[in-house]
This record gives structure tokens, C-alpha cells and sequence, in this order.
């Protein structure tokens, strides 16, 4: 089962807004240009953008006009021209006009890219290119020092530049482009981009928005990922993740978890790097977007990768990432219980670890979420949870069966096959099986539409696992529920021993301790459901009893009261479902 829960393994929750994160990243003054360029339409000279966009709103809340929506293909493509040829044109100044120019080339062209039906036209028009030139400062051949002081808009050109070709990697065709474009050097160059008193808020956009377009870049790329550590693009990145802006930290966390996924020798440099106890204190953060990156990297370093596990543990992520099962980001939530169910598939000892430190409450708390993939992620945690006997009980005892019970009802294949392996852990849990039949497991399984094969293999093993526990102390509790519990349970424990109790226990059962009543009760029912539940219940105990032989019934040498009680259990039990069976088909 553990093989089969293996291939049954939740694919990682593709990240929202992965590559339009940047767009969502508008700052007032780029809407201002977009709003100067929609007036001008397309005309050359759209007027000065002016304004600086360091105070973004990392929201985006303000609304963006839809320049597009206006223009032609053919007024497009010369407005794109029309900033495509400033940026040639000023790429080697530092002249105070040629530098707003380009600034606000890369400004309306960023804009023009937040459209994705757009940015055909614009790589088209030969954009990538000049911008990629702007992504290093125009070369200076022995500055004076009056030249060095006097910089117009340093570093807010490479920023704009950066920021558009981050939008324009939003389609796949266009990612390999930018590179081949000589896009990576330079953006890692930025990356290590110096600040001082007086320009570390400009300084630290500049980086931020070279991480965001690595991120948009290598996103799901595996050539670009590597080609980022071979151009030295990881420690870089390891080290802003020690940075004081938090946007910072954020956009370098977001670079890293892309290029970790599915990339093996990139894991292995971010550990090497040591950015694991940097990693670690951001999971503690109490900033939903630092938490939610950190544990997205540490999940991507460690899928498929049992060194990496075991060092991250070593490390201390195990607490925090509990912790993080009560984050007020649901994102997070998910993330961190997709990682507890690897952590658990490390060792046993792990999945001890995993419930004493608090994980099982938040866990079940989880499964009741409106959030479908919430539900999915902590049902595979507690699937591998439930492989350890201790565990087995923390589960059902904190509350853990009925919610499992319920998900599978879900039209979600893989959430219903994971709430299955959580519930066959469950049942190997003899203290637990009277609880199991108590709340109405067996009907469940039984009357469940199941999606995928395994998930029907799972619940058959799952009936089964449960039929060999009812004996002895099992199968006394049980008989104890028969006659004391409330008459729910009573039909519940009847329905389900009818099915799962060994042959020679069912005139026990059913004579001695009444449960035959039980079962006629349901035949009487006004629920059709009670019906066709009882009905079945007897079908099969008249087949068990058909097949039980002489020597089974009984002791060898059976004393008359033994077999005036079988003689008597089988003819009841033929006599009522001939009668139901009849009823049933009128």
C-alpha cells in the first residue's frame, strides 16, 4: 500500500500567478504612462512619464487602462517601434533627456506587455533586444567625478528593463529568446548591485526586479535553470535572502524555489550555499508572502531528494513547519502539509515526531477547509501519518475518521484516493475498528463511487483489514455497541458484522445478541435505504450460512441445543430473504 500511495503522491500545487506575478506589481507612476500613452495613441512622442515608481504597491490594487484594447495591430507596432527606437537610441548616454526617454520606453512597454495578446507584438518589434542592452548602465570610459555624482535615473532604467522582460517571459516561446538574447549576465549582475545611504530604495528595486524576472524566466525551463547556476546566479540569490526589504528576500525566495524544482544539481548548490538556516528563520516570519516562499523552496529542495530531507530536519525545519499549519495564508497551510507528508516518508521516528509536536489537530481541522487542494495536501499527510500504529490512534481519537469518511463523496480522484490510504492506516488499528463501524465506516466504504482503480483497490483492502480485526476484544465491543449503543449504532454494528464477521460467529451474533431483530427492523423501515441495507445484510448472511459446512457449524459432537440454534439461524435466514427479496422486486 505504501508503493501504491507513492504513485498516488499529490502533484505540488502549481503556484498562482506564477509568471504574472510582476504584473500584479503596477506602481502608480507606470499608470500614469499607460494612461499618457493611451491618450497620444500612436503617436511617437508620448509626453514625459515623469514620475518615479519606487512606491509600488505590491497589490496592484490600482486599476491599469487597457491601452490595447484601443489600438490596431498596425498602431501597436508602431508605438512599440516608436519605444523600441528610443531605447536604441539612448542606449550608450547618460545625458538627462536620453535617460527619462528610456525610462519611459521601458515604462510603456512593461505596460503594453501586462497584456499577454500584446506581447507578441512586441518581442516582434524587436524589443527584447534593446532591452536587454539597458539592463547594464551605459559604459563611461574614465568618469569624472562630477560625471559619477551627477547620474540621471540610475539604476530606474535597468529596473524598468528588467521589469518588462520579466512580462514578456510570461509565454514559454519567448523565455528561451531572452536569453539567447544575453539577458542572464546581465540580470545577475544586478543581482549584486551595491546600495548606500542614499539610494538602497532604488538599489533594492532594481534587485528585486532582477530576481522576478530569473523567477518568470526559468519557470518551468529546465535549460534556463541551469544555465542561471552556471552564470552564477544562485548564491547571489542565497545571499539576498538575508536582505532587510522583505520585497527582496521575498523575490529572491521566489527565484530559488523555481529553480530547485525538478533541478538536482541546482538543490544541491542552495544547500551547498548554506541557505537553509536563512530559510528556516523566514518560515517563522510572521509575513504570510516570506513564510509562504520559504516553504515553497524548502518543499522543492526536498521532493525526490532524501539527503536533502534528512539535512533540512537536521536543521530545525520540522517545528516551523507545524507552525505553519496555522498560518493565516492557505497557500502556506497547503505547502507545509504537502511537506509533512514527505518529511513522514523518511522514517518512522519522523512520523512519531511529526504528531507529538501538534501536527494531527490542524491536520483534521484542514480536511473540513473549503479549499480543495487544503483538503487534499492534509489528507496525504495524514495518510503517511497513519502508516505508524501510535499514530493510527492520534487520528481517529482527535477526530480524524468522520471528516476522512466524508471526503470520499469528493469528485477529486486524488483527494478521494488520499482520504482512502488515511482511512486503510486507520483500520489497522484494533483500538479504533469498533470507532470505524461506530460512525458508519463500513456502509461508506461500501456504498462509495469511487474515481480511479486504485482508490477501489485501496477500500477493498481497507474492508478487508477490518474484517480480520473483528474477533476477540473487537468483536466483544462490538456486541457491547449491538445492545447498549443508541439504535443508530446498533444498526450500523449490525449491518456491518452481517458482512464482516467469520461464519462460525453468526449465530452469536445474530441469535444470541438480537441482531437479526436489528436487521428485520430495517426491512420494516419507511427509508428505502434502510431497505435495500438490511435487505443485502441478510442476502449475505444467507449466503454465509449456505456455505458453512457440517463440521464448521458446530463442535463434533454438537449437542441438541447447538443444533436446534443453527437449524433455526438458517431457516430464518432463508425465510426473510425470501420475503424481502420478494418485497423488494414488487
Amino acid at each position: 500500500m505504501e508503493a501504491e500511495q507513492q504513485k498516488q503522491q499529490p502533484q505540488r500545487p502549481r503556484r498562482k500567478g506564477l509568471k504574472r506575478k510582476l504584473e500584479d506589481e503596477a506602481s502608480a507612476a507606470v499608470a500614469a504612462a499607460a494612461t499618457s500613452a493611451a491618450a497620444s495613441a500612436a503617436a511617437a512622442s508620448l509626453g514625459s512619464a515623469g514620475a518615479d515608481d519606487d512606491n509600488e504597491e505590491e497589490d496592484g490594487s490600482a486599476g491599469t487602462p487597457e491601452i490595447c484594447c484601443r489600438h490596431s495591430h498596425a498602431a501597436l507596432a508602431r508605438e512599440v517601434r516608436a519605444q523600441v527606437d528610443a531605447l536604441v537610441r539612448c542606449a550608450s548616454s547618460w545625458r538627462h533627456a536620453d535617460r527619462a526617454a528610456a525610462k519611459r520606453a521601458t515604462h510603456v512597454l512593461a505596460e503594453l506587455a501586462k497584456n499577454e495578446e500584446v506581447v507578441n507584438v512586441i518581442v516582434e518589434g524587436g524589443a527584447v533586444a534593446a532591452l536587454v542592452c539597458h539592463l547594464e548602465e551605459p559604459a563611461v570610459a574614465a568618469p569624472t567625478q562630477e560625471e559619477q555624482q551627477l547620474r540621471p535615473f540610475e539604476h530606474e532604467v535597468e529596473k524598468g528593463a528588467a521589469f518588462a522582460l520579466g512580462l514578456l517571459a510570461v509565454k514559454p516561446e519567448h523565455q528561451q529568446l531572452v536569453v539567447d538574447a544575453g539577458a542572464l549576465p546581465p540580470l545577475v549582475k544586478l543581482l549584486k548591485r551595491q546600495k548606500n545611504t542614499t539610494n538602497s530604495r532604488v538599489v533594492n528595486s532594481v534587485i528585486k526586479r532582477a530576481a522576478d524576472a530569473i523567477t518568470n524566466l526559468a519557470h518551468e525551463n529546465s535549460n534556463i535553470k541551469t544555465s542561471v547556476r552556471m552564470e552564477g546566479g544562485i548564491p547571489p540569490l542565497v545571499q539576498l535572502l538575508e536582505s532587510q526589504d522583505l520585497k527582496v528576500q521575498r523575490a529572491a525566495a521566489g527565484a530559488l524555489r523555481t529553480l530547485a524544482f525538478k533541478n538536482d544539481e541546482n538543490k544541491t548548490q542552495i544547500v551547498q550555499c548554506n541557505a537553509l538556516p536563512t530559510l528556516i528563520l523566514m518560515l517563522r516570519s510572521e509575513d504570510a508572502a516570506i513564510h509562504y516562499e520559504a516553504v515553497g523552496v524548502i518543499g522543492n529542495l526536498v521532493h525526490s531528494s532524501p539527503k536533502i530531507k534528512k539535512e533540512v530536519l537536521n536543521a530545525g525545519a520540522l517545528q516551523p513547519v507545524i507552525g505553519l499549519l496555522s498560518s493565516c495564508c492557505t497557500e502556506s497551510q497547503r505547502e507545509a502539509a504537502l511537506l509533512l507528508g514527505q518529511f513522514a516518508s523518511a522514517d518512522s521516528d519522523c512520523k512519531v515526531h511529526i504528531v507529538q509536536r501538534g501536527a494531527v489537530c490542524p491536520l483534521i481541522e484542514m480536511l473540513q477547509s473549503a479549499d480543495v487542494q487544503l483538503r487534499e495536501m492534509s489528507a496525504f499527510a495524514l495518510g503517511r501519518l497513519a502508516q505508524d500504529t501510535h499514530n493510527q490512534a492520534g487520528i481517529a481519537y482527535n477526530g480524524g475518521l468522520v471528516p476522512l469518511l466524508k471526503l470520499l463523496d469528493s469528485e477529486n480522484g486524488s483527494l478521494q484516493h488520499n482520504a482512502a490510504f488515511a482511512l486503510y492506516g486507520v483500520a489497522d488499528n484494533e483500538d479504533y475498528v469498533s470507532d470505524f463501524i461506530k460512525v458508519g465506516g463500513v456502509q461508506k466504504l461500501q456504498d462509495g463511487e469511487f474515481i480511479v482503480q486504485a482508490t477501489k483497490d485501496c477500500v477493498a483492502k481497507t474492508l478487508k483489514r477490518l474484517e480480520e480485526k473483528i474477533n476477540g476484544r473487537v468483536l466483544k465491543h462490538l456486541l457491547y455497541l449491538m445492545r447498549v449503543g443508541e439504535k443508530s449504532v446498533q444498526r450500523r454494528v449490525a449491518l456491518a458484522l452481517a458482512h464482516l464477521c467469520a461464519p462460525e460467529d453468526q449465530s452469536s451474533v445474530f441469535i444470541d445478541n438480537n441482531g437479526l431483530d436489528l436487521l428485520l427492523d430495517l426491512l420494516i423501515s419507511m427509508s428505502s435505504k434502510h431497505q435495500q441495507d438490511g435487505s443485502a445484510a441478510l442476502y449475505k448472511l444467507a449466503n454465509k450460512a449456505a456455505a458453512l459446512s457440517p463440521m464448521d457449524a458446530a463442535p463434533p459432537s454438537p449437542t441438541p441445543q447447538a443444533c436446534k440454534r443453527i437449524i433455526k439461524f438458517k431457516f430464518t435466514l432463508y425465510y426473510v430473504c425470501c420475503l424481502s427479496s420478494s418485497d423488494f422486486m414488487s
